[in-house]
């Protein structure tokens, strides 16, 4: 379940940020640039909070 929700707020801020920077710049809304960064976003996401982010006490 924690990686239905990653994927959504990835979605949700990647669309945000598309949008605004593409409304910022003047250009065109790109889906496939969302799509794109949705990807990066989750994956690194998981990889960060699987493995490479520990907790040492």
């Amino acid at each position: 379940m924690q990686y239905i929700w990653t994927i959504i707020w990835s979605f949700l801020l990647s669309f945000m940020a598309a949008y605004v920077i593409s409304n910022m710049a003047g250009g065109s809304f790109s889906f496939t640039q969302v799509i794109v960064t949705t990807i990066l976003f989750a994956v690194a996401a998981i990889v960060l909070g699987e493995g490479a982010i520990t907790e040492e006490a």
